[in-house]
């Protein structure tokens, strides 16, 4: 294989094809339908769905098979089915559907507004995670134009991944023998620690998403008059939140949460923390004289993949502070986000914590804890030897540098179906969410050459299977 040769095809797809392709991408407001319920009418979705399908079938492949798979109001899948010359089957995997606006983008960005600046396109959904498609496609591609064998590719993206995955498990059953048991598993929807080297996400933990609902009036009253003879619903959130963490350092109680570690995991923790150093808290966009829960690197790692975590996300009920009065609110209600442990059991987790909140309330308040479908976290298998010197190569080959293998905080439910469906895959799982990137946040961006780099290790690393399984 002409690596250089490979490079310049890749390069050259990103700069005159795929970057066109994406601003076009970000544009469409397809959120995922738990922040869109009537995505349907609004037919967002179906025309990013379409986009990146026209974009595929313009691709010289000979023999690709495009097709959006659709059921009866479900998200759709793209499923991009390309023949190999070698046997078994190689399965990537990325989505199209977005998560919501939020707030605090710069004046001149936004997140349906495609910005190109310093190398970095800004808008919602590019680097989580449109960019998939063309990435996967682009490696594949390349590698045919050099007539590499390679075993039969088939890239699905799916819509509702933001969502839970929750229309996925329907499209795998309908889709039944054309979804082969894959030898080797290339997710594209992941972190990397920085823009200079590989990243293998090794782990992924599990996500609980419900609403805490606390009642304690029927309507607001006048604060005066209420305040002292009713509890403040805010006040018994607080309560019932330092049941399940400890507000001191974030602590989360319950037994059910808590899972040994696996031992390589914590050895490739220590490496990457090592690598990255003050880069670990160094990524967020921090305030002025805050600090991070550490000042040890490989700790916040542990934190960040390997422990369970809260996040508050939302509420309902507290009006704006322009418009709030001296009321007493009747109700509070509060979105709240429990990172998982990868081997956590979510449906066992899901039941204590509900019980947790809801037994005993103070002062007979109405309480109730709606947990939502729970996401299983995800660890890989131990790296067969020729994948790990493959991953190693493409690092060294295209970034002269190691790669990093280590868990992610996030979730990824479809690497959990597939690691129950398919027990002997392979998994390669890495992604372009470096520092700043802001995935589900303001002012999120593609790093463009990263994109592209990446798109080569991805060739390199499904050219090696091809030597592996023609052997």
């Amino acid at each position: 294989m002409d690596l250089p040769n490979l490079r310049e095809h890749i390069g050259a797809a990103w700069r005159d094809s795929i970057l066109e392709q994406l601003c076009a991408y970000v544009r469409i407001p397809n959120k995922s339908p738990l922040f869109d319920p009537d995505w349907e009418r609004h037919g967002h979705m179906e025309a990013a769905a379409e986009l990146l399908a026209h974009w595929c079938r313009s691709q010289p492949i000979a023999g690709m098979r495009v097709q959006l798979h659709r059921l009866a109001h479900r998200t759709p899948v793209l499923v991009i089915d390309i023949p190999g010359e070698l046997p078994g089957c190689v399965l990537l995997y990325g989505h199209m559907d977005k998560q919501p606006e939020f707030t605090g983008w710069h004046s001149d960005l936004g997140p349906w507004q495609p910005v190109l600046r310093a190398g970095r396109l800004y808008g919602r959904g590019a680097a989580d995670d449109g960019y998939a498609v063309f990435s996967a496609v682009t490696a594949i591609a390349a590698l045919k134009a050099q007539r590499v064998p390679l075993s039969r590719c088939l890239v699905l993206i799916e819509a509702c991944e933001e969502s839970g995955s929750v229309d996925l498990p329907a499209h795998l059953d309908a889709l039944g023998e054309t979804l082969a048991a894959p030898s080797l598993v290339i997710c594209l929807d992941a972190e990397c620690g920085n823009y200079t080297q590989l990243w293998c996400t090794t782990s992924l933990r599990g996500n609980l998403v419900g609403e805490l609902t606390i009642r304690v009036l029927t309507e607001g009253v006048h604060s005066g008059m209420a305040s002292g003879i009713a509890p403040n619903p805010f006040r018994i959130a607080q309560a019932l939140l330092a049941r399940l963490e400890d507000p001191r350092d974030g602590t989360l109680r319950p037994e059910t949460l808590a899972v040994t570690i696996p031992a390589d995991r914590l050895a490739q923790m220590r490496i990457a923390a090592a690598v990255l150093g003050e880069a670990v808290a160094g990524k967020l966009p921090w305030a002025e004289g805050v600090r991070p829960v550490s000042d040890d690197p490989a700790e916040l790692l542990l934190n960040s993949t390997w422990k369970a975590t809260l996040a508050v996300t939302g509420a309902d009920g507290l009006p704006p502070s322009l418009s709030a009065g001296n009321v007493l609110v009747p109700a509070l209600t509060l979105k709240l986000s429990l990172r998982l442990p990868p081997t956590c059991d979510p449906q066992r987790a899901a039941r204590s914590i509900q019980e947790l909140l809801e037994r005993d309330p103070p002062y007979g308040a109405q309480v109730h804890f709606n947990p939502g479908t729970p996401s299983a976290g995800w660890n890989a298998p131990a790296f067969a030897p020729w994948l790990a010197q493959a991953l190693e190569s493409a690092s060294q080959q295209i970034f002269g540098r190691s790669a990093v293998h280590v868990g992610s905080g996030g979730t990824i439910p479809f690497m959990a179906m597939l690691g129950q469906r398919f027990p002997s895959a392979q998994f390669f799982i890495t992604g372009v969410l470096g520092p700043q990137s802001n995935a589900h946040g303001p002012n999120e961006f593609l790093h463009l050459e990263y994109a592209a780099q990446l798109t080569a290790c991805v060739a390199l690393v499904l050219a090696e299977h091809g030597r592996t399984v023609g052997e």
